[in-house]
């Protein structure tokens, strides 16, 4: 009997031994198999880095020493904590130095300023300057002064009373419309209706108003405007509201409507194209100019704004080379000034208003600094002081 019983227990013993070496020799099995396979699949950053390696040699050997020796001085250490960022980096100008020339040229043209569209000069453009007799002396001579001296055949000034120094300076562009001397929406939409008139009798290509508180540059003006052709439909300037002048248009028989609509103010100068100006011609022209205005019973830059966008369905094209003196003028980058098309002068929030332009002309010399503004861009003019830094 105990024979048997140890005989049992220890052919259990032999069966579990051998279950027990075949399973430890099937999980070895297993392990050996798997280790050739995950080196036979590559990382996504040692498949990267390979493709980087095959990039690379590519490249002109010293293009490489060059690259070796920045990443040595930028890594330190080498390792794989940079591997990631250096791969992106080596590909990103891997990729840069195999742009095809189609791509090179493509992004030249995205970066570059955009072509005319037709070839103009000073002497296509018209340029009112809106005054009254008054301010002859305070304002107008120092326009006179500056950039009217260098555009005397393009710009006609817009007064209320007769000036025979005035005529003498710029002779029968100096127009004295007999409308009121007042600042109201009635003698502003007078003087306005005379500008009008008088461009389309000039037969120039492009009309543009500005105050008798504005600096134009001319080659500023000219380049911008030749962006777009005059025979198109082009109203072009800033606005000084942050949204549609809302009004009420009269229609007849106790009759209105709301409207709105975006304006350029005159205080930063605006341009309209001829094309667009001859459209203009049934609420502008012999008159009509004062009625439309009456019609909405808003000043002349308004005006203009209604016939345009809201009767004509034009839209304004906003433009930041305008500036008036509604902005904040300190704004105004010095580097910036030659690319500026209008400047202006006076208050804001209670203060003086001015370009910050510096020169050999103090405060007291230049209150406006137009003076400075002008040897800026203009330095061979006689009475600028000569090697002045600004």
């Amino acid at each position: 009997m105990m024979s048997k019983s140890c005989g049992k227990r220890g052919a259990a013993c032999a069966a579990g031994a051998m279950f027990t070496c075949l399973a430890v020799l099937l999980v070895s099995a297993q392990r050996r198999a798997a280790v050739p396979a995950a080196e036979e699949a590559p990382s996504a950053r040692d498949a990267g880095m390979r493709a980087l390696q095959s990039l690379d040699t590519a490249r002109a050997p010293g293009d490489r020493r060059r690259d070796e020796s920045r990443a040595g001085q930028a890594g330190g250490g080498g390792g794989g904590g940079g591997g990631f960022s250096a791969y992106f980096s080596k590909l990103a100008r891997g990729r840069r130095e195999v742009r095809s020339p189609e791509e090179e040229e493509a992004r030249g043209r995205a970066t570059a300023e955009p072509p005319p569209a037709e070839d103009i000069g000073a002497s296509d453009v018209f340029v009112a300057v809106k005054t009254t007799k008054k301010f002859h002396q305070s304002r107008l001579e120092l326009l006179l002064r500056t950039w009217i001296s260098r555009n005397v055949q393009e710009t006609y000034v817009f007064t209320d009373g007769e000036d025979e120094e005035l005529k003498k300076n710029i002779g029968s562009h100096a127009v004295n419309t007999n409308c009121s001397a007042a600042h109201s929406r009635q003698a502003l939409s007078c003087k306005m209706a005379v500008e009008y008139d008088k461009f389309i009798e000039t037969g120039k290509k492009w009309f543009c108003h500005v105050d008798d508180d504005n600096y134009v540059n001319m080659r500023a003006l000219v380049k911008l405007l030749s962006l777009y052709a005059h025979t198109q439909d082009v109203y072009i300037g800033k606005p000084s509201l942050d949204r549609p002048i809302e009004a009420t248009e009269r229609l007849g028989d106790n009759k209105m409507r709301p409207v709105n609509f975006w304006f350029a103010t005159g205080g930063a100068g605006f341009c309209v194209s001829r094309g667009l100006a001859l459209k203009m011609s049934p609420w502008a022209s012999g008159g009509h100019f004062m009625n439309t205005a009456e019609r909405i019973r808003l000043p002349d830059d308004c005006t203009v704004g209604y016939i345009v966008e809201s009767v004509l369905g034009v839209r304004l094209i906003r433009s930041n080379l305008f500036h008036s003196h509604l902005e904040n003028l300190q704004q105004v980058s010095t580097t910036e000034l030659h690319k500026q098309v209008t400047l202006s002068y006076g208050m804001f929030e209670n203060k003086r208003n001015i370009i910050n332009v510096k020169g050999a002309f103090s405060l007291e010399e230049d209150p406006s600094r137009f003076k400075s503004v002008h040897c800026l861009l203009y330095p061979d003019t006689p009475w600028c002081p000569s090697q002045v830094a600004y």
